[in-house]
């Protein structure tokens, strides 16, 4: 269905009929209560230290043994933020503590190659979100400190921190 029919359709729909659909909508489908939850009781701060805790999780687990690591859990969050409207310096808080998360876990573990090309991927996403939402400036002595760290750490590629840095700078 197009969105020029779906409009059409509820336009003509009763306004009982229209509340009936969307309290059936909210029940059958978790996505959009979540979605009315945070639109009418908007806790960014609680869904912020959910989602440092279980990053903070996937780098340094309390009930296993290994770690997994996973660029994709912050990812997930992210995306989920995005969806829900979440204040961007918000997001961009996230994006960091992911990015000092893994700085801390890999200085104790050694770390396969794909690790360090998602971190990058990671970061460089993180200055295109606080360029895109003019939050650099805010942001940039966090930004350049991850930035430091990374390099004097020896992630590759080489020198592509500083470069990056440089690029938002200018």
């Amino acid at each position: 269905m197009s969105k020029r029919a779906l409009k059409k359709y509820l336009t003509d729909l009763p306004r009982e009929a229209l509340e009936e659909h969307l309290l059936d909508l909210y029940d059958r489908f978790p996505e959009v209560k979540g979605y009315y939850d945070f639109v009418f009781n908007p806790k960014e701060e609680k869904l912020l230290e959910e989602a440092k805790m279980r990053v903070l999780e996937e780098y340094f687990p309390r009930r296993r043994k290994r770690a997994r690591a996973r660029r994709s859990v912050a990812h997930r969050y992210l995306r989920h933020f995005r969806t829900l409207g979440v204040d961007p310096s918000l997001m961009a808080d996230l994006m960091a503590f992911n990015l000092e998360t893994a700085l801390k876990y890999e200085r104790e573990r050694r770390c396969p190659e794909a690790f360090f090309r998602s971190m990058y991927k990671s970061f460089r996403e993180w200055g295109g979100h606080l360029a895109d939402h003019g939050l650099y400036r805010d942001q940039k002595e966090r930004f350049v400190n991850v930035a430091r760290a990374a390099e004097a750490s020896g992630w590759p590629p080489a020198g592509a921190y500083a470069d990056f840095v440089d690029l938002l700078e200018n």
